[in-house]
């Protein structure tokens, strides 16, 4: 998979779910400035890859709702920092709303920093009541690159999104009773064509607490747990 997508793909399955918790916003989503949540990550072979970190910077209340941002980070399973970004999301009550454009800024954008770039796409939500066989709505980002004369598009869908059950999980941080929502995730660009389905386990007032990407014979492929809440 390019740089592009493996990175956009992080955002929305490892870090969009697990963002929010003020007044009406305080159901499956830790909101509160100085949170700091801590997952070890694994590749196809079970093997430690990396640390993925996130912490909340700032909470604003407004008449809408709740306006907040995340820094985020990953370091490798040498101790480097590969790279750590800042990204905003609101709550307007019911729904947690991650702007696309948002989650374009930092890293996913590097590579394309001397390129002319357009954006479209529809924001991520996730509902802050979830309950079993709940449909979600899907989401997408599409990204057309003017590279000097050829122009290229790039395209991640998140389609089929559904609350399957209620399970409890253990990780190294404890023991949660979570929401496990169902994803199938499509990455386009170019002549490349990848789609693979992921589950994500969501806990009340802790947010993501485990998440796993597979193939297309349902091997897992990757997967990330929470080691350490702060």
């Amino acid at each position: 998979m390019n740089k592009f997508a493996s990175l956009l793909l992080i955002f929305i399955i490892g870090y969009a779910p697990a963002l929010v918790n003020a007044q009406d916003c305080n159901t499956y989503y830790p909101l509160q400035e100085g949170v700091r949540l801590e997952y070890a990550m694994y590749d196809k072979k079970d093997k430690p890859e990396g640390t993925q970190w996130q912490e909340v910077t700032e909470v604003n209340e407004t008449s809408d709702g709740v306006e907040a941002k995340m820094k985020i980070g990953f370091v490798d399973k040498k101790g480097k920092t590969v790279y750590e970004t800042e990204y905003g999301f609101v709550c307007d009550g019911n729904v947690i709303r991650v702007d696309y454009q948002s989650l374009m800024a930092g890293p996913a954008m590097e590579q394309f920093k001397d390129m002319e770039v357009e954006l479209s796409g529809t924001d991520l939500e996730i509902p802050n009541n979830l309950y079993e066989e709940q449909d979600l709505k899907d989401a997408s980002i599409t990204m057309k690159i003017n590279m000097g004369g050829m122009n290229m598009n790039s395209v991640v869908e998140m389609t089929n999104r559904k609350v399957e059950k209620m399970e409890k999980v253990t990780t190294p941080a404890g023991t949660f009773e979570c929401a496990v929502l169902y994803a199938e995730t499509r990455s386009k660009m170019m002549m490349a064509d990848r789609s693979f389905p992921s589950r994500t386990w969501m806990a009340k007032d802790v947010g993501m607490v485990k998440s796993e990407s597979y193939n297309k014979k349902g091997e897992v492929i990757s997967r990330m747990e929470l080691t350490a809440i702060q």
